[in-house]
């Protein structure tokens, strides 16, 4: 698969403050790719450089292997969907005009049109836009104004969709239920997202890839699991022991992280035995039934290969650190 997006050697400086220090990275078309370390890392700089919010000192930026200063501005940001940590809704615009008021601009959508994309994204996030179309941002809930946000950043069809920690400020039970929606989108509409946020647990539940930056400076770039298992820096590994110190049993993340492959690495997986995995129960029951084979686990965020041996071994060590 090409590159979608490409970072080369891309610097950011004010005056004497180095904030990007020759950062490189690649992006596919349809990852969530996401970008993770401690306040003031560069993270969101890094983010608002792509729609050219901030202008990088040196290096370059390519979409689909096109410099972005060479897109027309209002087309590149047009063609990008923006989340903030903050859903920035217009108070006096109601739900269905604050999804569709960057469109009121473009000559080629009727009024009509646009109301039939507020209905549409607003189901696609799980708000019934009987309910929810007509209502101010001041009747909704934090949960409900982020959804808001993004259905305004799906509105327009874009390629590209930058989330800038978009539920940092909300509480866990509602942050879950909206990082389920983003994956479940991520996985119907095959958007390509640039996600930021300072929560590893977040990043390895959010991303296909992951990038670390630290100081300005990109520590690790790779899949969960290779940075879990093999950090690149002192840094990596001590910012993913810290963030891993009260980490519950959770399925999806030891999953993608630690005890999961993906079945398109291995041939001829149809032949390996099969069971729907729910929770972690049901992995154990699995390695319990086939203790020295292979087995592929479906669940309901994808498949995934699984070694009983890996998973024997990694509860055994987490029941010794616990004793």
């Amino acid at each position: 698969m090409e590159n979608y997006i490409e970072y080369h050697n891309v610097e950011k400086h004010y005056k004497d403050t180095t904030v990007l220090d020759n950062i490189s990275f690649n992006i596919k078309k349809g990852e969530i790719f996401v970008l993770v370390g401690p306040s003031g890392s560069g993270k969101t700089t890094l983010l608002k450089m792509f729609n050219r919010l901030i202008e990088p000192s040196s290096g370059e930026i390519l979409f689909k292997g096109k410099n972005v200063k060479d897109y027309n501005l209002r087309s590149l940001r047009e063609n990008t969907g923006y989340v903030l940590q903050s859903a920035s809704l217009f108070p006096n615009l109601t739900v269905g005009e604050n999804i569709t008021v960057a469109l009121e601009q473009r000559h080629d959508i009727s009024k009509k049109e646009r109301l039939h994309r507020q209905q549409i994204v607003l189901k696609g996030v799980d708000l019934d836009p009987k309910l929810y179309l007509n209502r101010f941002p001041s009747e909704l809930s934090g949960g409900e104004a982020q959804r808001v946000g993004i259905a305004r950043a799906l509105v327009g069809g874009p390629e590209i969709v930058l989330m800038d920690e978009p539920f940092s400020a909300l509480d866990p039970i509602v942050r879950k239920q909206l990082q389920d929606l983003v994956l479940n989108l991520q996985k119907q509409f095959k958007k390509t997202i640039m996600f930021v946020t300072h929560d590893m647990q977040e990043a390895i539940r959010m991303g296909n890839k992951i990038a670390v930056v630290h100081q300005g400076n990109l520590e690790q770039v790779g899949m969960p699991r290779e940075i879990l298992q093999h950090p690149a820096t002192d840094f990596v590994k001590n910012f993913f022991a810290d963030s891993r110190v009260n980490q519950k049993l959770d399925l999806e993340s030891l999953l993608k992280s630690e005890l999961g492959v993906d079945p398109k690495f291995y041939p001829k997986t149809e032949t390996l035995p099969h069971y729907h995995v729910d929770t972690i129960k049901d992995l154990v029951k699995g390695c319990a039934d086939h203790p020295e084979s292979l087995f592929i686990a479906q669940t309901n965020f994808g498949d995934f290969l699984i070694e009983p041996k890996r998973v024997w071994k990694f509860l055994l060590k987490k029941v010794a650190d616990n004793a």
